[in-house]
């Protein structure tokens, strides 16, 4: 009786499955735009220029070379930064001016004790095929001598933007057990050396760490809203107080099917463009379009200073 209990079951759950399965993907992709150029195929960082053309950066493995893409997401321009190295590039983001930030702050294994930040010009101010980067340094002053153990393991860095005249990293969280946390640090945008200086946290999830670890971060041009990215979601911050983006509302974008989402950034204040990585040929590879007023959201805190009636959903 028992194993006729679980082939019906089994029976009854797999077509539902299936079904969720098929809405999920066609969740994800009803948001595609375009494919990406096949060299491409691991887009940590995008963002776009002053005159809306889309530039890419790839993870560790290539070069310290940014890709400007046309609309048909095929490779038009490369860029090369002579005094830069591709150790681990995870995410890109500018300031008001358009200078380009570069974090080459990828720390998968917790082991990197001084971090770089690369800093350039404006992209259309680039004339040639090369141009040189002020270097920022960064390390962490809670990270302890000798190796780091699994439970603190929350120095990997895939996303971060520019605030202010300062840079505001993300973690993403390889603590064992997972805990969820992303933690929020502050360093300054100009070369020197900076200890990053602590000051907040947000939790994602505590379930699988590959769903809800933030890997790319944006700020809308008007700076008023934030995004954080995981591989199932987007995290919208709003109505934030200064730089303490965790301090207002905060809301859930689904992305439909589970593929390794690498990077964010808005193109206006409205519309967000994400990207994902390329998977065995099978999927990603391509980037993906959100409009915020079209979005289904799910609310998870309102500020209850401006809100006293709402009652906030639990993560």
């Amino acid at each position: 009786m028992l194993r006729k209990g679980l082939v019906i079951t089994t029976v009854v759950l797999l077509p539902i499955a299936t079904v969720l399965f098929l809405i999920s993907i066609h969740d994800l992709f009803k948001m595609k735009v375009v494919t990406v150029d096949p060299k491409l195929r691991e887009i940590s960082g995008i963002e776009f220029d002053k005159y809306k053309r889309l530039w890419a950066i790839n993870d560790s493995g290539d070069g310290p070379v940014l890709y400007m893409l046309n609309k048909e997401g095929r490779i038009q321009r490369q860029v090369t930064v002579t005094n830069a190295k591709n150790v681990d590039w995870e995410d890109m983001t500018q300031n008001k001016f358009g200078h380009f930030f570069l974090g080459d702050f990828g720390n998968n294994d917790n082991n990197r004790r001084w971090l770089t930040i690369y800093k350039i010009e404006n992209p259309i101010d680039i004339k040639t095929d090369t141009t040189e980067a002020e270097i920022i340094k960064f390390t962490y002053p809670q990270m302890r001598k000798g190796k780091v153990k699994p439970h603190e393991k929350n120095f990997d860095l895939e996303a971060f933007v520019e605030f202010n005249r300062h840079l505001y990293l993300f973690t993403k969280n390889r603590t064992q057990p997972f805990d969820g946390i992303t933690k929020l640090y502050k360093v300054g945008d100009h070369a020197a050396n900076f200890d990053a200086q602590l000051i907040g946290e947000f939790k994602t999830c505590r379930t699988l760490e590959k769903l809800c670890w933030i890997t790319s971060a944006a700020l809308s041009p008007d700076r008023k809203k934030l995004v954080l990215l995981d591989s199932t979601s987007l995290w919208l911050f709003e109505n934030f107080e200064s730089d303490n983006f965790f301090s207002g509302d905060v809301s859930r974008i689904d992305l439909g099917v589970v593929t390794q989402k690498e990077a964010v950034t808005f193109y206006d204040n409205n519309t967000l463009v994400f990207t994902d990585e390329e998977y065995k040929g099978l999927v990603g590879g391509n980037i993906y379009e959100v409009k915020l007023d079209q979005a289904k959201r799910n609310v998870i805190k309102y500020r209850q200073s401006e809100k006293q009636n709402e009652q906030p959903l639990k993560q």
